[in-house]
């Protein structure tokens, strides 16, 4: 596997854009004859034509494949969780730390059922260099993008984003005939633990409770802090009896766990209501059932799961 040195790495991809046409150009030009200027305008034209990560390592593939023929090409940023692969990953691989102004990219990786040439990999260095501006956007406008739906204290989405995805989802659920259950929780009392220990205490619950929740569900499962400390679970192609189980796993886990803050041990519980969509059903409905059970719950003396199914 080839690894460029990370001097090459980071200074390849610092060229000021300008310059990286021109250099870009004259790189070409000494594979393609004259049309390399035409082609090197056409690359960096390519790239700016998406924000979105995935599209734009295919468009710079697609571009490349006539000067760099290659099999697969991929690309990862373990820290933003992003993971972009395109074609079959062959034996032979080519990888590429990319650093721009001090801000590491991730790593962009070409494979191929034969070994890259040396000629090649610094054609490859090069051609990177057109890449990685549209790469820090596209990147750049992921981040944005996230920040923007999700809760900044426990990761999990806002409530911006609830409406639109109890809409889709049972509007999915309609369409398809299947199953789809609600889960509505709030943290028991926790007023008084704002009160007794102070809002950086209640801050720490709210993000410890949803890390149980995550803890206890499934990728396809979507949270969402509804407020203040409650949240909802959908629970996408799951019935009344799996909802349920979950709901009681969430519950326990809850109040099983160990919360300390600073010298204190705090005493955490929840109230779940859940409800399932039936045929009549819109995303008001379905909320409107869960929020009626979860105030059965409450009324029943709290840390408790109840189950609704009329409004």
């Amino acid at each position: 596997m080839y690894m460029p040195s990370q001097q090459q790495l980071e200074n390849a991809p610092s060229i000021p854009e300008a310059g990286n046409l021109a250099m870009l150009s004259s790189v070409i030009a000494t594979e393609a004859g004259q049309e390399g200027h035409q082609k090197a305008l056409k690359i960096a034209s390519a790239l700016q034509t998406t924000l979105e990560i995935d599209k734009l390592i295919e468009v710079f593939s697609s571009e490349i494949e006539g000067l760099i023929p290659h099999d697969s090409i991929a690309f990862d940023h373990k820290s933003q969780n992003i993971h972009v692969l395109k074609g079959t990953r062959k034996k032979h691989a080519c990888s590429y730390q990319l650093v721009v102004a001090g801000q590491t990219l991730g790593q962009l990786t070409f494979t191929r059922g034969r070994k890259f040439s040396e000629h090649e990999t610094s054609l490859l260095e090069s051609l990177i260099c057109s890449l990685v501006y549209p790469l820090r956007n596209a990147i750049m406008y992921k981040l944005a993008l996230t920040a923007a739906h999700t809760d900044p204290l426990t990761g999990a989405n806002n409530r911006s984003t609830m409406n639109s995805a109890l809409i889709r989802e049972t509007e999915i659920a309609r369409r398809y005939n299947t199953p789809l259950s609600l889960i509505e929780l709030d943290i028991d009392h926790f007023k008084s633990i704002n009160d007794t220990y102070g809002h950086l205490a209640g801050d720490f619950v709210i993000k410890s409770v949803a890390d149980a929740v995550i803890e206890c569900t499934r990728c396809s499962d979507i949270l969402f802090r509804s407020g203040g400390e409650e949240f909802i679970i959908l629970l996408s192609n799951t019935a009344k009896q799996g909802a349920l189980m979950l709901a009681e796993r969430i519950r326990h886990t809850i109040a099983s766990a160990d919360y300390e803050y600073g010298d204190h041990l705090i005493k955490v519980t929840a109230s779940l209501g859940v409800a399932c969509y039936k045929e009549g059903d819109n995303s008001e409905t379905l909320y409107e059932k869960a929020d009626i059970a979860l105030y059965a719950a409450k009324a029943e003396g709290r840390n408790c799961v109840r189950y609704n199914d009329t409004i």
